[in-house]
């Protein structure tokens, strides 16, 4: 086993408790996640940053699709399944599920599925 510091760091409540939860479903140690994370950071700096950039500031609304239950969201004009996408998603956004309605003013407007 390698040496190493100990450190002390200090998060806010929510994401203290999000690691925690993720280190269960895990498996893994909190201190084990946090190094992993630091590491990819230092490793990529540039992606997490591309990641943030493309993220912050933006709100999109989220459709769940009638037939598979995906999450779906509009970007640059196309609907774009969530389905891959981090389960981060799911945890950091309140998401409002809303039934599927279509304006009857929606000339040729029909939902697609997935």
């Amino acid at each position: 086993m390698q040496s190493k510091h100990k450190v002390t760091l200090y998060l806010p409540p929510e994401l203290h408790r999000k690691l925690k939860i993720r280190a269960a479903i895990d498996i893994e140690s909190m201190s084990s996640l946090v190094e992993k994370a630091i590491a990819f950071y230092l490793q990529y700096p540039e992606k997490v940053e591309e990641v943030e950039a493309s993220v912050a500031g933006k709100t999109h609304q989220v459709h769940i699709c009638p037939e598979c239950d995906a999450a779906m969201t509009m970007r640059d004009g196309t609907m774009v399944s969530l389905k891959e996408q981090p389960s981060v998603i799911a945890e950091e956004l309140p998401l409002e599920v809303r039934g599927v309605k279509t304006p009857d003013n929606a000339q040729g407007e029909e939902l697609v599925p997935c």
